[in-house]
């Protein structure tokens, strides 16, 4: 006969245990009278298991409400962007900065906000240095202004884009315009002939429409001084020096048909003051005396004459003169004198009829500009004494 032998468990956590006990030893809880339910030895579930699931639930739902809240943050911190991009366009810095710095505090991590901020920053302080430089500007002080403006300019060198780029033509345009006062205000200084001639270069380095105007009127008072100046040397039978004026405000008007027209009036009438003896000679041998006659007594017919003031109120006479010859003229000589209302003549003067050549029946001009006579046009006469010519 085999004996069996029984063993007894807790129902409540599966611990074996004696039949004369009357508590579990390991959970501690009162064991039940009927021996029969200790015998199932059954594994009931551990209610410690349910600390950690309740705390890998918790954790799992706070990642993802944290990552709805992120995903949220960072779409605003986009839109928030988008909308300081367009204040900068607008030039509305202020308002963009207030809508990035928003944007930084919804993503942290946002670096081109980030970047944006840094270069809306810059361009704050670059307004305030435009607006330092209008007070500049204001007293005349044109170097501060304009040292502001290009320091402003070299902040940006590190940045770009359209953005950059309009607020670099926005520098631009007010140095320009501080360049064009500025220069305004030495010519109103009455400048001489030789700081005309730096301001030329002043005028021409400014891209404006204005500056460019202004160009023009400097370089007519050049070409008109130069004209003038070598008129006189010329007159005087001072070939060479008449020539180096010419030359020079040539430098600073190459295209101007009245200096390259006396320029060639010059060389001519060196070689005719050198050769005059010899056309002589030949003319007197023409065998067509009417013709020849005509052409050196009555080649030339005064059109008109007069007096008057240009824009800088200086003295300007001006005329014209046709050739009524039959063969090309060249090396007009006009002689006139200016008298006072009463009659009293107190200057005589040649000038040079442009173009240098005339084909008959074509009409010439002259031109001249009395620097030294404060005089207005209308009080003063003007008779043409003679008129001389060479022909070839």
């Amino acid at each position: 006969m085999k004996v069996g032998f029984i063993m007894h468990h807790c129902p409540y956590c599966g611990t074996k245990v004696k039949e004369n006990e009357l508590y579990c030893i390991k959970c501690g809880k009162q064991l039940p009278e009927d021996a029969t339910e200790r015998l199932i030895n059954r594994k009931s579930f551990n209610k410690y298991w349910y600390i950690p699931i309740s705390i890998l639930a918790l954790v799992i739902l706070s990642a993802g409400i944290y990552y709805v809240i992120m995903q949220n943050q960072t779409a605003e911190a986009s839109d928030l962007y988008n909308k300081a991009e367009e204040s900068v366009m607008e030039g509305q810095y202020g308002e963009a900065k207030e809508l990035l710095q928003s944007a930084l505090e919804n993503s942290k991590e946002f670096k081109q906000a980030d970047i944006a901020l840094t270069y809306v920053q810059e361009a704050l302080k670059i307004e305030n240095s435009i607006e330092k430089a209008n007070n500049y500007l204001k007293k005349q002080e044109y170097q501060k202004a304009l040292s502001l403006i290009n320091d402003a300019e070299n902040s940006l060198s590190n940045y770009n884009g359209n953005a950059v780029t309009q607020l670099i033509d926005k520098l631009t345009s007010k140095r320009n315009l501080i360049k064009i006062e500025e220069l305004k205000h030495k010519l109103n200084q009455n400048p001489s002939i030789n700081d005309m001639k730096a301001l030329l270069w002043e005028a021409e380095s400014i891209k404006h429409d204005e500056a460019a105007e202004i160009t023009t009127d400097i370089r007519n008072q050049i070409v008109d001084y130069t004209f003038s100046k070598a008129s006189e040397n010329l007159n005087d039978k001072q070939f060479s020096d008449a020539l180096v004026i010419v030359e020079d405000g040539l430098k600073y008007a190459p295209n101007s048909g009245k200096l390259q027209s006396l320029k060639t009036t010059i060389d001519k009438e060196k070689t005719a003051f050198e050769t005059a003896q010899r056309q002589r000679i030949e003319q007197a041998i023409s065998s067509a005396e009417e013709e020849r006659k005509l052409n050196e007594n009555d080649a030339i017919e005064l059109v008109s004459v007069n007096v008057e003031n240009n824009e800088q109120d200086k003295l300007v006479v001006k005329g014209k003169v046709k050739s009524v010859a039959t063969i090309p003229i060249n090396t007009i000589l006009v002689e006139y004198a200016l008298s006072s209302k009463s009659g009293s003549e107190f200057l005589s003067n040649e000038v040079y009829v442009y173009p240098e050549t005339l084909y008959p029946n074509e009409v010439g001009e002259f031109e001249f500009t009395h620097f030294d006579i404060d005089q207005e046009g209308k009080n003063i006469n003007i008779k043409v004494d003679k008129i001389k010519w060479y022909t070839n």
